[in-house]
């Protein structure tokens, strides 16, 4: 049975170490229409698109990336555990091994080349690494609320998730409510909550949220898979080499296109504008668009209305 006929399905490719990776695709006939990557972010998965798609709303029939007209391919990262698959010494990876693995998984898929690449959070970085890696295999790289490292910042977030997924009696849902304060902001706390009171439960709204979607992770997601997630997270970096960032932009051929959010705690919107500062000492353009909101990092899901008007052009 070809790929082609098995589209939107979880279809499995085994890779040269053996590793596992699963992906679906959409829309049109990736060997002949132009191709467009689009790598999930933490907790996120390859529906990118359909009913359960996390990205629905930009990517599908008639949409900014519209399957009509592209093929869409979304790799699972290996370990996210969608598809069942675990990586035992997981940390013994780095998020430059899913860009080789995702690299490889596309050669095997007899694709050359990819319109776009496009990614939120993890999957922003891992967008940078494959395009540090692979110069010239992308047209348009698009890192949506990401970076290409793992800040101070980020390195502090991740260990103490690890620190709360290894030692506490409620690992999962713990280490969720922690990271939930990084994905909003104070002042989305406050429009929605204002120090409002859950009559039923006689606790305070804020507590009742954190709870619920702490509870609502702990129903789909595997305690190690998060485990190996928070430490890919924590790993992004494309000058591990020891090649420096200004070498290196200078020689991926993509067009670069960062999307920031201006109330990001998580990937804060300085360390994107010191990446276009850089680039721009050495003769790279990259062009920045700042997405206004007051949802933090979680804006690029919960505003799509701010950001597809903002994808469009690269698109139509």
């Amino acid at each position: 049975m070809s790929i082609k006929t098995l589209n939107n399905e979880i279809q499995h490719l085994v890779l040269k170490d053996e590793t596992k990776l699963s992906f679906q695709s959409f829309g049109q006939d990736y060997l002949t229409t132009p191709v467009i990557l689009v790598n999930h972010p933490l907790t996120g998965d390859s529906r990118v698109t359909g009913e359960f798609g996390w990205w629905k709303n930009l990517i599908g029939k008639g949409k900014t990336i519209d399957t009509e007209k592209y093929a869409v391919i979304a790799f699972n990262i290996p370990g996210n555990g969608f598809d069942g698959v675990m990586i035992e010494d997981y940390e013994s990876w780095n998020s430059g091994t899913i860009a080789c693995y995702f690299y490889e998984g596309l050669t095997q898929l007899g694709i050359k080349d990819l319109y776009a690449v496009i990614g939120g959070s993890i999957g922003a970085g891992i967008a940078w690494e494959m395009a540090s890696i692979y110069p010239k295999l992308i047209k348009h790289l698009i890192p949506v609320g990401g970076d290409w490292k793992s800040t101070d910042w980020m390195i502090a977030n991740t260990f103490l998730q690890k620190q709360i997924l290894s030692t506490h009696k409620n690992p999962l849902e713990i280490a969720r409510m922690q990271a939930m304060l990084c994905y909003r902001t104070p002042k989305s706390f406050k429009l929605r909550f204002n120090r409002s009171i859950n009559q039923k439960l006689q606790i305070f709204n804020v507590e009742s949220w954190l709870t619920h979607h702490a509870k609502k992770l702990t129903g789909r997601f595997e305690l190690h898979a998060y485990k190996t997630m928070n430490h890919l997270l924590g790993s992004i970096d494309i000058t591990r080499n020891g090649q420096s960032f200004e070498e290196l932009i200078k020689i991926i051929e993509s067009e670069i296109h960062i999307f920031s959010i201006d109330s990001d705690l998580f990937f804060p919107l300085e360390e994107d504008q010191e990446t276009v500062s850089r680039a721009s000492a050495v003769g790279v353009k990259i062009n920045h668009q700042i997405i206004s909101s007051d949802f933090g990092h979680d804006a690029f899901l919960m505003e799509p209305e701010k950001v597809v008007p903002l994808l469009y052009p690269i698109f139509n």
